[in-house]
């Protein structure tokens, strides 16, 4: 697959201190200094499962969008006969020219 030949061409490799810099500036992410080591090793740690990830055989897996299948939870949609005009206006406190009549909101 081209994919696997991308990947395994820059994965391995070890994460810097430098790296971690570069990608925090890049996500505009203030990393202060003191947490750089842990940040180092666990975005390490984080290659390393992704190279493991590159090496399962996936030929026959099919794509998937969702872990579990997913069914719509909704009611069916089912048409039914609405208010009329008449009908939606008679429980109105006012109406004018056949549309409800508001108190005004913005002033």
């Amino acid at each position: 697959m081209p994919v696997t030949a991308f990947y395994d061409s820059i994965l391995p490799m070890s994460i810097s201190k430098e790296d971690v810099k570069y990608v925090a500036a890049l996500a505009r992410v203030h990393l202060p200094e003191d947490k750089l080591e842990g940040f180092t090793k666990t975005l390490g740690d984080i290659v390393r499962y992704v190279e493991q990830l590159q090496k399962l055989d996936v030929e026959n897996v099919k794509p998937t969008s969702h872990a579990v299948p997913l069914g719509n939870v909704l009611r069916a949609d089912i048409v039914k006969t609405s208010l009329t005009h008449s009908q939606a206006l008679s429980v109105a406190i006012e109406s004018k020219d056949g549309c409800f009549k508001v108190p005004l909101v913005i002033e």
